[in-house]
């Protein structure tokens, strides 16, 4: 009985100084969490956005040209068979097909209206043969007819005067109508010309159409213009034109052979950060698909009109960051995460952010560990952390959050309150 009452207490007695060890060492570090230290040494600003690597230049595969400078409307054109992106190609290799159907069928309406135009022309050229054949016997027999009148008026001489003036008045009608007969024939002829002009223009606009159609559909099957890589286009929505898509005749590109010796990678910088882009700076650039390299670059466009994008609440600004050398790993649409090297400083005081306070006159502070409320001198900041230029000295203690005692603090730093002021006086 005893024994086992000395256990319990034994028990009880770890028990509860492991109990108390426990409580003062969480009480150890939650303290120690209330406080950070001041570090002194190289530090860093930059902006991190994520990208997509494509072709600084690339020569683009298009379908036929079917609106402009065409006699017929154009219709949409559909993808049928295409080659999977990422295909290698030659000058001349196949790439993609597009749908013949309305075309052909339109092709073969207007053939058969040429044939028809064609047709009407011959039997137009032969009946105004066949017109102009009989006028012009008529008008050789109207010259007899008046040769023999003029013969039987120079008979006539010796005739009375009756069978004189009858002579006379019937060659003068044989001779006018052997005018009327020429007038006829010219404007019969002239008449034949306009008709045979008007079926021409028609015949050839039917021509221009079945030649325009004909050349489209030879270019219905699309090759390669060059060798490269094929990298399928990207609507304005963003989806891949690929089979099944229809074209916009607007832009008639259905893939590109990205250069890829030089590579971009396209990023959005928020309109709050983009006066810190400038072209340039510096960027270290991640390729998701490769974690463990780093590829250098630098800014190389920024774009001077924001744009608002499907996912964003604010406007955002287009960078283009160029890679500083090609790697045959890379590939365009791979993802990037860049980070443009704003400013880099060395053998400088900083501490998070969050230890920074301020009241209503904007003059910054900390609280330090040794119960000082002290007024510090500010420079530039990260996403983390912000310089001190004065105030602090290295390893310097400070609190993360407000104490809980902040009244009780002393105040120094007096000195710096003037700094301050004309800083912000210069902001302004």
């Amino acid at each position: 009985m005893k024994r086992t009452i000395i256990i319990t207490l034994a028990v009880f007695a770890f028990t509860m100084i492991a109990l108390f060890v426990f409580n003062k060492l969480s009480s150890r570090k939650d303290r120690d969490l209330l406080f950070t230290e001041a570090v002194k040494g190289d530090f860093e600003v930059s902006i991190q956005a994520p990208g997509e690597i494509f072709a600084e230049n690339a020569v683009d595969i298009k379908a036929p040209e079917v609106s402009a400078g065409r006699d017929f409307r154009a219709q949409p054109l559909r993808i049928t068979d295409m080659v999977a992106e990422g295909t290698i190609v030659n000058t001349g290799d196949f790439v993609a097909t597009l749908d013949r159907t309305q075309y052909a069928n339109t092709l073969k309406d207007e053939q058969e209206r040429l044939n028809e135009y064609r047709n009407n022309i011959e039997m137009k050229k032969m009946d105004t043969a066949v017109t102009l054949t009989n006028l012009r016997n008529n008008i050789r027999n109207q010259i007899h007819t008046v040769e023999e009148a003029e013969i039987t008026l120079h008979n006539s001489k010796f005739e009375p005067p009756a069978t004189i003036r009858q002579a006379e008045i019937n060659l003068e009608r044989q001779k006018r109508l052997l005018e009327q007969r020429k007038r006829g024939y010219e404007l019969r002829v002239a008449q034949v010309k306009r008709d045979l002009i008007r079926q021409n223009m028609f015949y050839n606009r039917v021509q221009r159409r079945v030649e325009s159609l004909e050349e489209i559909l030879e270019g219905f099957t699309i090759k390669a213009p060059s060798p490269g890589m094929v990298v399928y286009k990207r609507d304005r929505r963003g989806t891949k034109i690929k089979t099944g898509s229809t074209i916009n005749m607007a832009d008639r590109v259905v893939a590109t052979l990205p250069d890829l010796s030089s590579l971009l990678s396209r990023i959005y910088i928020s309109e709050i950060e983009i006066r810190k882009i400038k072209t340039g700076q510096n960027v270290e650039i991640r390729v998701d698909a490769f974690p463990d390299k780093i590829f250098s670059g630098s800014v190389h466009a920024v774009a001077n009109i924001g744009e608002q994008l499907d996912n964003s609440d604010s406007k955002v600004f287009e960078v283009m960051v160029k890679l500083a050398v090609s790697d045959p790993d890379l590939r365009p649409a791979m993802t990037t995460s860049n980070k443009v090297i704003i400013q880099k400083y060395t053998d400088v005081i900083y501490i998070p952010t969050e230890c920074i306070h301020a009241e209503a006159d904007g003059i910054p502070f900390v609280y330090t560990r040794d119960k000082v409320r002290q007024i510090v001198v500010t420079g530039d900041t990260n996403d983390k952390h912000t310089i001190i230029e004065q105030g602090l000295k290295p390893k310097q203690s400070v609190y993360v959050v407000t104490p809980e005692n902040a009244r009780d603090f002393i105040v120094k730093g007096e000195e710096l309150k003037q700094i301050n002021h004309e800083r912000m006086t210069a902001r302004k």
